[in-house]
């Protein structure tokens, strides 16, 4: 199982949020790339960015610090979301360098191009499925769908998707554990590998997660910025390390 250290980015800052309220952030690092290096020197294979703002605007708003982050990686793969809604966009990031871009309200909106895109870019797609009581939120979760979860996944089987991002709004930034009933369920429902995220505020979630042999990743925000959850440790229980 991967872990992904989230960097989340709001007026060019790094952020966490409490279940997904923009005027409920905590500010954690002025500068976005020092924090991607310090995960990676920490031996973070993965990022995990989202550009908040984008998300709500519908287009990139942070790229000043989405490229600070990819200078500062040094190579280490990027996966990006917020605000990406063509293949066009998607194109420009993994361009910049982003290794992987996340779908998440055109999915709903505009499925096609999902679809689009994992044939233009392939195994460089993921769909990203943000839930509120189990069903789909969109439009930087400002909206909630009469969508299932399962359902919106099921619809992109065939499409080539590298991975589904599953988030439990409920629980974001929340330190109240990760819902992994729910994203097992998804796991076992669908074929493509299903990261979590939401809610992770133990070495314990994680060890509950990967238990489950069913999810491929993990992500984790707060809990790192606020220590509750040891980078090293963390990264090293999920590859399966003493």
């Amino acid at each position: 199982m991967d872990l992904y250290p989230a960097i989340d980015l709001k007026q060019g800052q790094c952020v966490r949020l409490f279940k997904g309220e923009m005027d409920r952030a905590t500010v954690f690092n002025d500068s976005p790339g020092d924090q991607a290096a310090g995960f990676v020197a920490a031996g973070a294979r993965w990022l995990h960015v989202v550009d908040l703002d984008g998300a709500f605007a519908g287009k990139a708003v942070n790229g000043e610090a989405v490229d600070a982050i990819i200078a500062a990686a040094g190579g280490a793969p990027i996966q990006l979301g917020g605000g990406i809604r063509s293949v066009e966009n998607a194109g420009a990031w993994l361009e910049r360098g982003i290794s992987r871009v996340i779908l998440g309200t055109v999915a709903v909106r505009e499925p096609q191009v999902v679809r689009d895109a994992c044939k233009a870019f392939p195994g460089q797609v993921a769909v990203g499925i943000d839930a509120k009581g189990g069903k789909v939120a969109v439009e930087g979760w400002a909206d909630v769908s009469e969508l299932g979860v399962i359902d919106l996944a099921k619809r992109f089987e065939d499409a080539g998707v590298a991975a589904v991002i599953y988030t439990d709004i409920d629980r974001d930034g929340a330190m109240t554990g990760v819902n992994v009933a729910a994203t097992e369920d998804l796991a076992r429902a669908v074929s493509m590998p299903v990261i979590a995220s939401g809610g992770a505020a133990s070495l314990h979630d994680l060890s509950a997660l990967k238990a489950t042999g069913v999810i491929s990743g993990a992500i984790s925000g707060r809990a790192l910025y606020e220590g509750a959850i040891d980078l090293a440790a963390a990264l090293a229980l999920c590859a399966g390390e003493d």
